[in-house]
């Protein structure tokens, strides 16, 4: 092959690539597949496919060594470990917001916390309002608080360049903020009661982790191997084990141990001592000096890099193209068949966890981001307007994933937790449906 065929070819798989990223960094699609996945789990649920389906997750898959198994049901691992995948990506996310993005600064990002914990304090305010007098069910408050960021953000998009940037920018900033809240209430109150011996271990491996980051270990593998022993002991210590993603993410380091000044100097250096050393009529692997040149230059590349960084583009085609469609396929599935109608409408989790979303959660928002706006903490962002605001606000009560999470974990009673799963979808497809219009709306009456 000559020289010139394989930089066409090289390109060809680059371009293919950057055309994968793309794909599977938007969060249209992303929500596309979920909303697919969860239309799929409520047709099983109500058909003859219910039965073999609940087998299905319940069979136990794990690793056997002769008599000695260790194993959770195929359930299990979806939402306990496929899930702590997802939490380690929405970890990474928060750090970079934290590091580089919208939350370093406090004067821009004053805007969207206020707001997250005004679409937080306002459903739990809603929910305990139907249920602060059943013990049954007012554990559930946790449940209508969350915001899908990869739904709210992807009906978002739909709009294209009818909205302002800075609606974009506030909501994924709040989808963010609220994210942190949501991993603090899971951890602190929907954890069983903890192992104290497990909770030290899982306190001396995260010890580990940190040793890695300030000894400038840069190498993804040792992060991945000493973070499976964290969730491992996470998970036997009592509080959920999705939440050992997030304290890896922690541990990951954002920056590179390559002056990118130097490596400019370097790398080109290295490409003329690549391009001299290569013969075109001699097979490439009979090119000893060459091929190291090369195998120099890519190992460096790659570390120019940061850990964080690679780990973020890795997982996230893996997390939205697979996790979490495969939690709304096992958690979504709402059984209507044999359930009573009545008995559904005077469930208190239903209003509580609708209303939650739906009025709490844009009245929640636009509220505690009115206050801080009128005591001049922060001002709208550039070409915002409260109409604007107040339909991110609406978008914000579409609680998918998260609210479906935390509904398996706050409660006991099954009927509870389908209930609750119905009150969420029915809630997040009025408030994405309302909050689309709403902003669409309003770009019609500023195009006029």
């Amino acid at each position: 092959m000559t020289d010139s065929l394989f930089i066409d070819k090289v390109q060809g798989h680059q371009k293919r690539y950057r055309r994968f990223i793309d794909f599977t960094h938007s969060s249209t699609r992303a929500a596309f597949v979920m909303l697919l996945a969860a239309i799929v789990a409520v047709i099983i649920a109500n058909t003859p496919l219910h039965e073999p389906f609940e087998e299905l997750l319940h069979v136990e898959v794990g690793v056997f060594f002769g008599g000695a198994v260790a194993g959770m049901s195929a359930a299990h691992v979806i939402n306990d470990l496929f899930m702590a995948l997802f939490f380690l990506l929405v970890g990474l996310e928060i750090k970079y917001e934290m590091t580089v993005g919208e939350l370093t600064n406090i004067r821009q990002a004053i805007l969207p916390i206020m707001g997250a914990v005004g679409g937080v304090l306002a459903p739990v305010g809603v929910y305990l309002a139907f249920n602060a007098a059943s013990p049954e069910t007012a554990g559930g408050w946790g449940v209508p608080t969350a915001t899908d960021i990869a739904f709210a953000l992807g009906i978002l998009a739909l709009l294209g360049e009818r909205v302002p940037s800075g609606v974009r920018v506030f909501l994924s900033t709040l989808a963010v903020a609220d994210d942190i809240i949501a991993i603090l209430v899971i951890a602190v109150f929907y954890g069983h009661a903890p192992s104290m011996g497990w909770l030290l271990t899982a306190a001396g491996v995260m010890l580990v982790l940190v040793a890695l980051n300030r000894a400038h270990v840069y190498a993804l593998v040792p992060y991945l191997l000493v973070g499976a022993v964290l969730w491992y002991c996470v998970l036997m210590s009592g509080v959920h084990a999705t939440i050992a993603g997030v304290l890896l993410a922690f541990a990951i380091p954002t920056g590179s141990r390559v002056n990118l000044h130097s490596f400019m100097d370097w790398s080109g250096e290295k490409v003329r001592q690549a391009r001299e050393a290569f013969e075109p009529e001699v097979p490439v692997l009979a090119q000893g000096d060459y091929l190291d040149t090369v195998k120099s230059l890519s190992r460096v590349a790659r570390q120019v890099v940061p850990p964080a960084i690679r780990l973020e583009q890795r997982l996230h085609p893996w997390v939205y193209f697979a996790a979490l469609p495969l939690f709304a396929l096992t958690n979504a599935g709402v059984r209507f068949v044999d359930a009573s109608p009545a008995a559904l409408i005077a469930d208190p989790v239903l209003p509580g966890v609708m209303l939650g979303l739906l009025i709490g959660k844009p009245v929640g928002i636009m509220l505690l981001s009115f206050l801080t706006v009128k005591v001049k903490a922060a001002s709208l962002p550039t070409g915002v307007t409260w109409g604007h605001m107040l339909g991110a606000a609406i978008l914000g009560g579409v609680g998918f994933t998260m609210a479906i999470f935390v509904a398996n974990l706050a409660y006991a009673d099954p009927s509870h937790v389908a209930t609750a799963k119905l009150g969420i979808l029915l809630a997040s497809l009025v408030a994405g449906a309302v909050g689309f219009l709403f902003l669409f709306v309003q770009a019609k009456r500023k195009a006029k």
